[in-house]
């Protein structure tokens, strides 16, 4: 049984997931069925899934110790540069599938096992830095803009909460389709990087200067109200995450008069992370990266995500 170095689950810890986090030696993932292939990981990049699955969210405790990560660019067996797509057909989950690192180990490793047709070319242009923040994050916030939320026959979106990965890429991947983008964060400092993306930046709970087509709601019970107010009737309302809050209370005579559309969703297909990938190359989409991180100092790169401080995605470099 070969060995790499990994930074998994050990346990559980609710208040303190951080000291849930272990990093040191872990079996190299086997293969479950014949189609599945090895990659050598060169970079990954940290999503707020990792810290759920510290807390014990997503995660059974019968599946430890896991080794977390969604996001990988790296080489495949044959020697091609490649992007991991993360989710994998899962008959054992109600979904029908679940993402790398809840039933099957996940990328922060040296290697890591997945299914051959989840391997996607890594454009040229782009790098592995780049890339590896794009198959959770800014493949949701591609998802919501243009599948869910239809942003092709949009003018105006609003973000609430801009800063974290799936937000800040909804903001630079809005304006790099070229629409009115507004985008709120309570960080001053947060809103003045929002507006250099291009966006005009507001206060949570900012009154806006016109209704939106499209809103990209990731925060929740905190901001929800706030988003339903600022919808233009038939907009669209995208909801992939609830970081301040799942139990908003909504005005439905809002909702029916307004004649709004409220979509959850998460993730995407390859597909659409093809689509992601081949729009980032060709228009010069660059995603927001706040750091890059050895994988020798993975606990910081938690640590940073888990205090609120960061901006954009924080990268992991395995090749340090």
């Amino acid at each position: 049984m070969r060995i790499m170095r990994a930074a998994f689950a050990s346990r559980f810890d609710a208040d303190n997931p951080l000291a849930a986090l272990t990093v040191g030696e872990q079996p190299e993932p086997a293969h479950p069925e014949d189609d599945w292939v090895t990659v050598q990981v060169r970079a990954s990049s940290i999503n707020h899934h990792d810290l759920w699955s510290l807390r014990g969210i997503g995660l059974g405790a019968d599946r430890l110790p896991m080794i977390l990560g969604c996001d990988a660019v790296g080489t495949a067996p044959d020697g091609t540069d490649v992007v991991v797509f993360p989710l994998v057909v899962d008959p054992g989950d109600p979904r029908g599938m679940s993402i790398l690192s809840e039933h099957f180990p996940g990328t922060f490793a040296e290697r890591v096992a997945v299914p051959r047709m989840n391997l996607l070319p890594l454009p040229a242009g782009l790098s592995a830095t780049d890339a590896a923040c794009l198959p959770t994050a800014w493949l949701t916030a591609w998802r919501m803009l243009t599948t869910k939320g239809r942003v092709d026959e949009a003018d105006a979106v609003l973000v609430q909460g801009a800063g974290g990965g799936v937000a800040t890429a909804a903001v630079a991947l809005a304006v790099a389709l070229g629409k009115r983008v507004y985008a709120t964060s309570r960080d001053a400092g947060k809103r003045e990087r929002i507006a250099q993306l291009g966006a005009t930046a507001l206060e949570p709970g900012a009154r806006l200067p016109e209704r939106v087509d499209v809103v990209i709601e990731t925060v929740g019970e905190a901001t929800f109200d706030h988003s339903l107010k600022s919808a233009a009737p038939m907009a669209r309302i995208v909801v992939s995450g609830a970081t301040a809050g799942h139990e908003p209370k909504v005005n439905l005579r809002r909702v029916f008069a307004m004649q709004l559309e409220i979509l959850g969703t998460s993730m995407g297909t390859p597909g659409e992370l093809t689509e992601l990938l081949t729009f980032c190359a060709e228009h010069e989409v660059r995603p927001v990266v706040d750091s890059v991180v050895p994988f020798g100092r993975i606990e910081e790169a938690f640590a940073r995500l888990h205090s609120g401080a960061a901006f954009g995605k924080i990268v992991i470099d395995h090749t340090a």
